[in-house]
């Protein structure tokens, strides 16, 4: 069995994460020795290139694209035919010129195009890493990226991108922590923790020579890696996960440095593999034209048909007077008298039936206008100006335009059928704000711009918060009652329990030291923004402990254990020692799941009111977390620490294990309290998709966010409402996720059967996770999917890779005529813009990416509104007013040629 089975079968090594990886379905990578790691099979080399032609493939590629257009492939004919000197109606030379022009210049536009592609390939196969060469005493030496290969040991800079998908060995941090930014794949700016395991954090790099890396196939999940680690000379496997991977296209923040062998390269790579290419988009009017070409040559045909069977017949009729015939000369009359006398342009009336056919072709030939290309192409040029030009589409606060970057399809914006949005910078601004919280029982949510107090020192948020004045009063002078204490204990648990990573930066006053909190989560980031506003600031974080300045005092609290959030749990906890030597668990989470593991009994009246508050905040759109607290003894303590590296190191299960013990401790908790979070949409988000909706354009919603987020955003943003029916697929097996597609056809079919009415019909919501897309797309029940989603009115995917919204939106393509759209602003969005028949770019925070790959690139969302019912609407029924003019005209004029 060879080492690596190749890239073909992608998605089915997604959910390999409960096995053991055996040895027959991993790629084998020797640490440090890229020689012995290809020496079996080649791997993919690191050179990437995404350029669409070649010098000698250009041509070729470029007029068979170009030839799509049926009416070119006719003027071709027509020019071909006019070369003939027994069919010449026009000039040689002036029959060719209009179509070589055409032709040209679209011809020049692509070689540009891609010319900028082929630059860009360049400048990133040509940059330099530092790869460890055994042949120079094993220092790091400038590699280009082109040339680094799979189990080369790489290392990274900081704000520098690995130049493959590579394995942590070591960081600069003696923790093993590095941070890394994922904006490129995962449309996330937020820094996210990789960790490099102890085993090799604390072995010398020449040590590591011997090490074997066993991990999972190449496949494009961005979220997922499987692997395992054995080190020379010790027979146990250490076991890797996705924490353990960075991969193309982050940049390592916050870390000095950080070295990783290579283990995918090139295509090969995750970000590469979820880049699905440059298609080539047409109009969906250019193609109906296609077939109104066809048509229109049939009647061209048959023209042509009459008019040479009926010069046959006069043929026939006149074939003694043809010698004397005014227009039609039989003989040569310069030859007369000679024994070689010919006919003259005559070969007999069956060539003659053959050749006005051929003329009456090219005399007629304007049945198929090529001057309506022309035309064409100037009116979109008119349509491209009236929308940039428009002040409807103009975004203030980024300064930016309404860019027309595909002039080739914009009368295609007023067909639109089905909008496929991402949700991170495209529906939200993507910036929380925590608006109130019930503490003890008490709600407090009056609200109001926070007012640092004087001769304090000032830990002041990057992002401004509101406090609630009566908070402020309790946290900082009631200390010594037990709501005070209950009070700083909630705002504790929000500095402590999350993953964020605090930056201490420079700030407008030298005095007041501002603080960037980075984590995954914005949720978080709001939390620990509102816990300092407070006075409990997060300032310091490493892998092992946490400093944090309570109301002016800077205390070390040890992070001893860490459960991060999963779907299963909907919730997190962390184990702190504090500095008085107590062990406390802090949980925070949602509150279904929340009060399942609360001791009601401690305080019946804090619950009920606490419940009450919760269905207020969440009844107004805030996104609400309930936080609790238990104190450990040690024994309990050291029991969960065992169970925990026992879990930690499995093989086989490692996630249900972990899950477990969590589950074992995160029990009778006392509650704190409860938060309110908004996440800030972006202006006019739910009247737009209101105004699509009445306008009978469906709503698609895909997002790498957790599905608990994506919902809480579905209803703040009007995606979703109260009165829908939600269809839940969220499946962690093959067999669970083929039980819950068909118990949603049954749902589907039931309701169907219900509500004969459309009237009278239950809306119905989709929404499925990206794990069960995987086993779905993996086991061919596409068909199925398409079924339940086509029935539903609003479809909400969450935690989808790249290419799976681009897998998305290609079902509805396939399976419909619906006009596609897509809208991002991410990298992670390209795939997704590129399917879609239209794509658009949000030109937001993240990033150029999804611009420089859209056909239309604007500021807002709430643009789509006036772009596809205003602009959209004109362009359509323009365009179609215009080509239905010069066909009628060159129709009319070439029947009166014919008459």
């Amino acid at each position: 069995m060879a080492e690596d089975h190749g890239s073909s079968r992608h998605m089915s090594s997604m959910s390999m994460s409960h096995k053991e990886l055996g040895d027959d379905d991993a790629r084998v990578v020797h640490v440090g020795d890229a020689e012995r790691t290809n020496e079996r099979l080649q791997f993919a080399g690191n050179a990437v290139r995404t350029a669409k032609y070649s010098p000698l493939t250009f041509l070729p590629r470029n007029l068979f694209e170009q030839f799509h257009r049926l009416a070119y492939v006719y003027f071709l004919v027509i020019a071909v035919l006019n070369q003939l000197p027994q069919l010449a109606v026009f000039g040689r030379g002036a029959s060719v010129m209009p179509l070589a022009f055409v032709l040209a210049v679209t011809a020049v536009k692509d070689a540009y195009e891609d010319w900028r592609r082929h630059r860009s390939d360049r400048a990133e196969n040509n940059r330099l890493a530092a790869v460890l060469s055994p042949g120079a005493g094993a220092q790091f030496v400038p590699t280009e990226w082109k040339h680094v290969r799979v189990g080369d040991v790489v290392r990274v800079g900081a704000n520098e991108s690995p130049p493959a998908d590579m394995v942590l060995l070591a960081t600069s941090d003696t923790t093993g922590v590095a941070y890394v930014q994922t904006l490129n794949l995962d449309g996330e700016s937020n820094l996210k923790t990789r960790y490099a395991k102890q085993e090799t954090l604390t072995t010398p790099l020449e040590h590591l020579a011997g090490a074997v890396v066993r991990c999972e196939r190449p496949n494009r999940n961005i979220y997922g890696f499987q692997a395992n680690l054995e080190l020379q000379g010790e027979g146990r496997r250490i076991p890797l996960g996705p924490s353990n991977i960075v991969l193309r296209g982050c940049d390592l923040k916050n870390t000095s440095w950080a070295v990783g062998v290579v283990v995918y390269a090139g295509r090969e790579t995750k970000a590469m593999l979820n880049n699905a290419g440059t298609p080539t988009k047409r109009s969906r009017l250019e193609t109906h034209m296609n077939r109104e070409t066809l048509f229109l040559s049939g009647i061209l045909i048959v023209l042509c048909s009459a008019v040479a069977t009926l010069s046959g017949v006069w043929l026939r009729t006149h074939q003694t007077d043809l010698e004397l015939a005014q227009f039609f000369h039989k003989k040569d009359y310069l030859k007369v008298g000679k024994e070689d006398n010919e006919n003259y342009n005559y070969y007999g009336i069956a060539a003659q039936i053959v050749f006005n056919f051929l003329m009456a072709v090219i005399v007629f030939q304007i049945m198929i206008p090529i001057s309506l290309y022309i035309s064409m192409e100037l009116v979109r040029l008119g349509q491209a100006y009236f929308m940039i030009r428009d002040a409807k589409l103009y975004d203030a606060s980024s300064d930016s335009r309404f860019q027309c970057r595909a002039l080739n399809i914009n009368e295609d914006l007023g067909q639109v059928k089905c909008v496929f949005s991402d949700k991170t910078g495209t529906l939200t601004q993507n910036k929380m704000e925590f608006r109130c919280a019930s503490i003890d029982g008490v709600d407090y949510s009056d609200v109001a711009p926070q007012r640092p107090v004087e001769g304090e020192p000032a830990w002041v948020p990057k992002v401004p918060v509101k406090v609630d004045r009566e908070v402020m009063e309790l946290v900082r002078n009631g200390g010594a009652t037990e709501q005070g204490m209950n009070a700083g204990e909630f705002f504790l648990a929000l500095a402590t329990c999350n993953t964020i990573v605090p930056l201490i930066i420079d700030g407008p006053d030298p005095k007041k030291k501002v603080i960037d909190y980075q984590g995954e989560s914005p949720d978080e980031q709001a939390l620990v923004s509102a816990a300092a506003a407070y006075g409990f600031v997060l300032v310091e974080r490493s892998s092992g402990h946490i400093v944090i300045d309570v109301l002016g005092q800077k205390q070390r609290f040890d992070v001893l254990g860490l459960h991060e959030f999963d779907s299963d749990r909907k919730r997190m906890s962390v184990i702190i020692g504090c500095p008085d030597k107590t062990i406390k668990l802090f949980v925070k989470g949602a509150d279904s799941s929340m009060f399942g593991i609360i001791d009601k009994t401690l305080n019946p009246d804090v619950v009920q009111a606490t419940e009450k508050h919760l269905h207020s905040y969440s009844s107004v759109g805030l996104r609400t977390l309930v936080i609790g607290v238990r104190e450990l003894s040690q024994s309990e303590f050291q029991e969960w620490q065992m169970a925990y590296e026992k879990a930690s190191t499995a093989l086989l299960g490692r996630g249900n294990l972990l899950r477990s013990v969590a589950a074992n401790i995160e029990r009778n908790m006392r509650l704190l309290g409860a938060s309110g979070v908004e996440d800030k949409l972006q202006d006019g988000v739910p009247e737009a998709i209101e105004k699509l909706r009445e306008a009978g354009i469906k709503v698609w919603v895909l997002t790498g966010d957790k599905q608990e987020t994506a919902i809480s955003i579905g209803y703040s943003c009007k995606l979703l409402t109260r009165d829908m029916t939600q269809i839940v697929i969220n499946s962690n097996s093959r067999e669970s996720c083929r039980k819950s597609l068909d118990d949603a056809i049954s749902m589907v079919n039931k309701l169907r059967s219900l509500s004969t009415d459309s009237q009278s019909r239950v809306p119905l919501a989709l929404i499925i996770d990206g794990n069960s897309l995987v086993y779905i797309f993996d086991t061919d029940r596409e068909e199925k999917l398409f079924e339940v989603a086509i029935a539903c009115d609003v479809v909400l995917c969450c935690r989808v890779a790249p290419l799976q919204k681009a897998g998305i939106v290609d079902l509805i393509k396939k399976r419909t005529s619906d006009m596609t759209l897509a809208i991002g602003d991410g990298a992670n969005d390209v795939s997704m813009i590129q399917m879609a028949d239209v794509g658009i770019g949000i030109s937001g925070q993240e990033g150029r990416q999804a611009v420089m790959a859209s056909d239309f690139a604007m500021g807002q969302f709430r643009f789509l509104v006036p772009l596809l019912l205003v602009h959209g609407h004109w362009n359509y029924q323009r365009m179609s007013y215009m080509i239905l003019y010069n066909f009628y005209r060159n129709a009319t004029f070439v029947f009166v040629l014919f008459w």
